[in-house]
């Protein structure tokens, strides 16, 4: 039989265990019976030892084994089952970011873009946040130097809920600012950059009414625009890196740190001329 794969799919927090491998997999979920899923997905091959997943998935309370459901999917699969749904929900929080193998991005037919090696930005040392920070004190805690001239981002949320939302704060702030905030934190966090003018999803008044509000409010470093299944109405080209002209790419990040998925250095024409 050929090598097991236990696949994350976001954003619907599936993991499922596989023999069809990556590309098999992200084809049999394209479009066709109604219990698969059209549009476009984020595909994380996790780690696996043996049988077994190469790693321990985050503590739920005890409501379910996930480690156990996922054994007994592998081995559901190693018999002969093609696929075998190890959790239906909720995967992403779940899962830790050090399990993350492979990721690859799928469009609606089954094409997939395989991200570059993952790179680790930034380690979180200081955990101590509250809503008052400007954008310069959060800068502060995670040791950086505040820019010297901040700048207004786009930036689509995947998860662990899709939405977007404006901010002054660079990526490593805003994955320490949103893994770290009272009341509204993050366990982890999945998003991307978008490149603004590229995007039509929004009305040009809620950017523009945004950007004010963050330039004329000290303490506001965030705001949130819009809330939708975005991954599937925003092009991969609409994101920040795609052409390589920016650091940009898919950042994941909990209270321990962020790293960045990058693109690959060129983009196969093959996968450019399908749509999403």
């Amino acid at each position: 039989m050929s090598d097991l794969n236990l696949i994350l799919t976001v954003p619907y927090g599936i993991i499922v265990a596989t023999s069809l491998g990556m590309e098999g997999f992200a084809k049999h979920r394209s479009p066709g019976s109604a219990k698969y899923f059209s549009g476009k997905t984020i595909q994380v091959d996790l780690a696996l030892e043996g049988d077994r997943p190469a790693f321990r998935f985050l503590d739920e309370g005890g409501w379910r084994d996930a480690t156990g459901d996922a054994i007994a999917s592998l081995a559901a699969v190693r018999t002969g089952k093609r696929t075998k749904t190890a959790l239906s929900n909720d995967g992403f929080n779940v899962t830790p970011l050090t399990a993350y193998k492979r990721l690859v991005l799928a469009k609606t037919g089954g094409h997939l873009l395989e991200m570059g090696p993952p790179v680790q930005l930034l380690e979180f040392v200081k955990h101590a946040c509250h809503e008052e920070l400007t954008a310069d004190q959060v800068a502060g805690s995670i040791g950086r130097p505040a820019p010297a001239v901040r700048s207004v981002r786009l930036y689509m949320i995947v998860e662990p809920i899709q939405f977007l939302v404006m901010s002054n704060l660079t990526p490593e702030e805003y994955a320490w600012y949103v893994t770290h905030r009272p009341g509204k934190i993050f366990r982890q966090v999945m998003f991307t950059e978008l490149v603004e003018e590229d995007n039509e999803v929004v009305a040009a008044s809620r950017y523009e009414e945004a950007c004010e509000e963050l330039t004329a409010k000290p303490t506001k470093k965030t705001k949130v625009i819009a809330l939708g299944e975005f991954l599937d109405d925003i092009p991969f080209h609409a994101w920040v890196g795609y052409r390589r002209e920016a650091q940009g790419g898919l950042y994941v990040g909990d209270r321990n740190g962020i790293s960045l998925w990058p693109f690959p250095a060129a983009i196969p024409r093959s996968w450019d001329i399908h749509d999403g």
